[in-house]
């Protein structure tokens, strides 16, 4: 369910819950969490599923069991819009809060997390502008290169396409790890994507089967 990758000289391992551990750190990287995405469709009239915001605090509470961890990271869009500011999904983070009161959380201001407004003060989450600069890391949300930082980064939602015999083909959630640039798969349940390429300075490891596998 780990794959170790070495950048800028930091161990960090692509968890196949779509999200980074940096062990020395004991910092969890989560981008485009999208908390809410499901309830805010659901104010415009939409027919979307429930339960979305559960699923995702569900998955985060096992990286949290299997990790130790004193910090998590939300690399932007933690909420997806102003309909994000439900009573039941507000509810549901603040429960989960709770039961994690020693966790520090920081949130990178992402372009809907500007539409959705700051999350509530009550879940006492640091709200910063990109980037932030962690060790030898930029984290950011927009994918954009920094003068001297490596750039950990969300918003892309990235996906890649595995092609079998005839038409059939498997698109799956990814890591992208390039030069300068890399990016974060969308950790919430309830997105899209946005299909990217491997070449000589991009390394895809894509999320399938509860494990993480390097392509070539």
């Amino acid at each position: 369910m780990v794959c170790e990758v070495v950048l800028e000289g930091e161990t960090l391992w692509l968890l196949a819950d779509k999200a980074v551990y940096w062990p020395a750190r004991q910092c969890l990287l989560i981008a485009d969490a999208h908390f809410g995405k499901a309830s805010a469709y659901r104010s415009l009239g939409q027919p979307v599923p429930q339960g979305t915001t559960t699923a995702n605090l569900e998955r985060l509470d096992r990286l949290l069991s299997r990790h130790a961890c004193e910090q998590v990271v939300f690399l932007g869009d933690f909420l997806h819009g102003p309909g994000s500011h439900a009573v039941g999904t507000l509810s549901a983070l603040r429960a989960w809060r709770e039961r994690n009161t020693e966790l520090s959380l920081t949130l990178i201001r992402g372009n809907h997390d500007k539409r959705a407004g700051d999350p509530p003060a009550d879940l006492k989450m640091e709200v910063v502008t990109e980037p932030l600069l962690m060790g030898p890391f930029a984290l950011q949300h927009e994918p954009d290169a920094h003068p001297s930082h490596h750039v950990l980064a969300g918003h892309v939602h990235p996906v890649y396409r595995l092609r079998g015999k005839g038409r059939q083909s498997l698109r799956l959630p990814c890591f992208q790890i390039g030069a300068h640039v890399s990016l974060l798969p969308a950790f919430g349940v309830f997105t899209g994507g946005h299909a990217v390429v491997q070449d000589d300075d991009r390394r895809i490891y894509v999320i399938g089967d509860h494990e993480v596998w390097p392509l070539g």
